[in-house]
C-alpha cells in the first residue's frame, strides 16, 4: 500500500487527513491518500499565481517544446502509467494502453497548434489601428473525475499550460495517482515549479476550496450534473468563467438501412471502460422494422463481453451500488431484460463486476430512458419514423453526444443537424483529440479538445493604437 503526497511548487507536500482506497478487482487496501483542506489548496494556488507572472511570457514555441517532450517521456514511461491506472480504475490494461496514447497526444498536440494562436486586426480607418490578441487568465482550478483519470489531467492540463495559464488540479480521491505522476514528469522535463500543482482530496474539501479560491481565474470540471451545478455557483459568485464537461445520457439511433453489423459493434461500446463514461451511448433507438432481430442480435454479443477478460469493474464502491440499484429500479418499471441484470459468482464475486446489460422495450417514462446509470447498461427503444426518432432521442435533459446509423446520405445530415447534441457522429464517424467535445443542456458549458479548447482558455484583449498627427 502507498502513501501518496499532494504535489506543490515541484515537490511532494503533505497534509491533510488520511483516507485509505480500496481497489476495484478485489477491494484490497491500495493507497492512503490525504484530504486536503483550505491550507494546501491556498499554498497550491498562490504556487500557481507566482508562477504565472513567469510562464505566461514563454513565448508559444518554448512552451510547446515542452509540452511535446513531456509527451514523448509519457511513451517511455506508459507501462508505469498504465499499471498504475489498471490498478486504482480497473480499466482493462488494453483499453488504458489506448488512452495512454491518447494522453500523450494532447500534449503533442497542443505543443505544436499553440503558435498558430492568433488574434485579429480590425479596420477602424487609416489612423486607427486595431488588434486583438488572446491572452491566459492565470491559475486555472481543475477538477477531474475517477472514471478516466489521466485522460482528463492530460486534456485539461495540456491546452491550459499551451495558452500560458496554470494549473491547480484536483483529482478524484480514488484515483490519483497518474495525475500526481504526470505532474512530476512535467517538472522533470523543464516546466518552471508551479506551473502544474496536484491538490489531493475530496470534493466537498479540496474542490470546494479549489473552486472558490479568490486567485483562481477560471474553473474547469468534470463530472456530474449535480456538482457542476455547485461549480458553476462558485465560479458566478467570483465572476469568473467555468468549463463545465457534465453527464450524459447519449441517443445510438439505428435505421433499418443502416449497416447492422457496424451499429451492434457501435452498440457494444457501453462496454468500454465498463460503461463508466460520460459519452457513453447508452440508449439504443432502434426501427421497428428491424427492432425484434437487432435486439436479440446485440443482446448475444452482450453476453459475451464476460466480466473479468472482457469487461472491467466498477471503480468505486458506491459505483458498484448505483449500478446494481438500477437493475432493481427496471424491472420495477416494466422494463425487459435481455441479457445480464446481476452479478457474477466465482472469484469475481471479490471484485465490483456486474453483468453487461440490455433492458429493451425501454419507454420514455422509465428511469433507466432518463437517467446516467455509468454502467455497462444499455436501455433499447422502438421508433416508427424519422420523427419520432429524433424525438426520443431529444427527450432528455442531456446533450453530449449522438450517433446515427443510416445507409441514406441525405437522411444521416438531416437528423443530425437535427440533434441537441455537442457531438454527432454518423456511420461510425471517428473522433478524436482535434474534434471539439462539450455538450448542450445539462451537459455542460464550454468545449475541450480540438483547436476550440484554446479560445476556452484564454481572453480576448483589443488594442487601438492611433496614428493621428
Amino acid at each position: 500500500m502507498r502513501e501518496l503526497h499532494h504535489w506543490v511548487h515541484g515537490e511532494p507536500r503533505a497534509g491533510g487527513t488520511p483516507l485509505t482506497v480500496y481497489g476495484p478487482f478485489d477491494r484490497s487496501a491500495l493507497t492512503v491518500v490525504p484530504l486536503a483542506g483550505a491550507e494546501v489548496v491556498a499554498a497550491a494556488v498562490e504556487s500557481a499565481r507566482a508562477a504565472f507572472a513567469g510562464w505566461r511570457q514563454w513565448s508559444p514555441a518554448d512552451r510547446g517544446r515542452l509540452l511535446v517532450e513531456l509527451s514523448r517521456r509519457m511513451r517511455e514511461r506508459s507501462g508505469a502509467f498504465v499499471d498504475a491506472e489498471v490498478a486504482e480504475t480497473g480499466k482493462l490494461a488494453a483499453e488504458m494502453r489506448g488512452l495512454l496514447g491518447v494522453s500523450a497526444d494532447y500534449f503533442e498536440y497542443y505543443g505544436g497548434v499553440v503558435r498558430a494562436l492568433f488574434g485579429e486586426t480590425i479596420a477602424l480607418g487609416p489612423d486607427d489601428h486595431a488588434f486583438t490578441t488572446r491572452e491566459p487568465f492565470g491559475p486555472v482550478g481543475m477538477i477531474t473525475p475517477w472514471n478516466g483519470p489521466l485522460s482528463q489531467a492530460s486534456r485539461g492540463i495540456a491546452a491550459a499550460v499551451a495558452a500560458g495559464n496554470t494549473v491547480v488540479i484536483k483529482p478524484s480521491e480514488f484515483t490519483p495517482s497518474t495525475t500526481l505522476m504526470l505532474a512530476r514528469l512535467a517538472s522533470e522535463v523543464g516546466f518552471p515549479p508551479g506551473v502544474v500543482n496536484v491538490v489531493l482530496g475530496d470534493g466537498p474539501g479540496a474542490g470546494a476550496a479549489l473552486a472558490g479560491h479568490p486567485g483562481v481565474r477560471l474553473v474547469a470540471f468534470t463530472g456530474s450534473v449535480a456538482t457542476g451545478r455547485s461549480i458553476a455557483r462558485a465560479a458566478a459568485d467570483r465572476l469568473v468563467p467555468a468549463i463545465l464537461e457534465l453527464g450524459g445520457k447519449s441517443p445510438n439511433i439505428v435505421f433499418e438501412d443502416a449497416d447492422l453489423d457496424a451499429a451492434c459493434a457501435s452498440a457494444l461500446t457501453v462496454c468500454v471502460g465498463a460503461g463508466q463514461q460520460c459519452a457513453a451511448l447508452s440508449r439504443l433507438i432502434v426501427q421497428s422494422s428491424v427492432y425484434d432481430s437487432f435486439v436479440e442480435r446485440v443482446g448475444e454479443r452482450m453476453a459475451e463481453r464476460v466480466p473479468g477478460p472482457r469487461l472491467a469493474p466498477m471503480t468505486t464502491e458506491a459505483q458498484y451500488e448505483k449500478v446494481l440499484t438500477y437493475f432493481d429500479i427496471a424491472q420495477r418499471d416494466g422494463a425487459r431484460l435481455v441479457t445480464g441484470g446481476g452479478t457474477p459468482g466465482g472469484d469475481l464475486a471479490a471484485g465490483r463486476y456486474v453483468q453487461p446489460t440490455v433492458y429493451a422495450d425501454v419507454t420514455p417514462g422509465m428511469r433507466i430512458f432518463r437517467e446516467e446509470i455509468f454502467g455497462p447498461v444499455l436501455a433499447v427503444s422502438r421508433f416508427a419514423d424519422e420523427d419520432e426518432a429524433v424525438a426520443l432521442a431529444n427527450d432528455s435533459e442531456y446533450g453530449l453526444v449522438a450517433s446515427v446509423w443510416t445507409g441514406d446520405s441525405a437522411r444521416a445530415l438531416r437528423v443530425a443537424s437535427r440533434l441537441e447534441a455537442g457531438q454527432v457522429t454518423v456511420n461510425g464517424g471517428r473522433t478524436g483529440i482535434e474534434t471539439p467535445f462539450g455538450g448542450y443542456k445539462s451537459s455542460g458549458l464550454g468545449r475541450e479538445k480540438g483547436f476550440e479548447s484554446l479560445y476556452h482558455y484564454t481572453q480576448v484583449k483589443t488594442t487601438v493604437v492611433s496614428t493621428r498627427r
